[in-house]
């Protein structure tokens, strides 16, 4: 194991969680680590130096540890976490999320505009679609439709409602943007396993194994 990045043979490995307990694959989890100040600082991407803890990925598995001053305990020397740090987390998910949307948009697997993408759909199935949580649910029934006219359903086609209208705009270089598909390709695919993260953390719960607020952390650094 290394010091000062990620973990080697970090893949297939497990840690566990400061608050719950539970021993998990990295990939479910988030590492956090400390900044010269002593502040908790999350590290989306496992890279960042020093010694790092982690807490299963979801915003209410943070918020715990904030609440139980878990960070303390896990570093086990004093370690301030930001009373927003739930909304920090989520802000950098999102925002890797929509980076990731553009990247895919850049490899041309991305297609706006209803009127385009019922016709994507009526060419080929799409890898997902992506509509605005402020617009209307009449085009996305539309666009359900035109799904199950192709013999596809919504459940074999994922749904992207995470981002408002102005957000793919800025994402996409384009404007008034509510409605989109999205192509199969490699970069398609690390958009869409950076959208499950994102809507894990602001949707999941806490694994089994939550231990009391005096119990003492042991294997959580790295």
């Amino acid at each position: 194991m290394t010091r000062g990045g990620r973990a080697q043979g970090d893949e297939g490995s497990e840690r566990t969680c400061i608050v719950t307990r539970a021993k998990l694959p990295p990939d479910e989890l988030m590492r956090f680590v400390l900044s010269p100040y002593g502040e908790v600082v999350p590290d989306l991407k496992r890279k960042l130096p020093g010694r790092g803890v982690w807490v299963q990925a979801t915003a209410t598995a943070v918020a715990e540890a904030i609440r139980r001053k878990a960070f303390a305990r896990g570093f086990k020397e004093a370690a301030t976490a930001p009373t927003d740090l739930t909304e920090r987390v989520d802000a950098l998910l999102e925002k890797d999320a929509l980076q990731s949307l553009s990247m895919a948009n850049k490899a041309g697997l991305v297609t706006a505009g209803a009127f385009k993408v019922e016709a994507e759909i009526a060419s080929q199935a799409p890898a997902a679609l992506i509509h605005a949580r402020d617009g209307s649910p009449d085009g996305a029934r539309k666009l359900a439709a035109a799904l199950k006219r192709r013999g596809e359903t919504t459940v074999e086609t994922p749904r992207i409602e995470l981002f408002s209208s102005a957000q793919l705009d800025l994402a996409l270089g384009r404007a008034n943007v509510i409605h989109a598909a999205l192509r199969k390709g490699a970069a398609s695919g690390a958009f869409l396993a950076r959208c499950r993260r994102l809507a894990l953390y602001r949707a999941g719960g806490m694994a089994e194994g939550a231990v009391d607020d005096d119990a003492q952390p042991d294997e959580t650094q790295d």
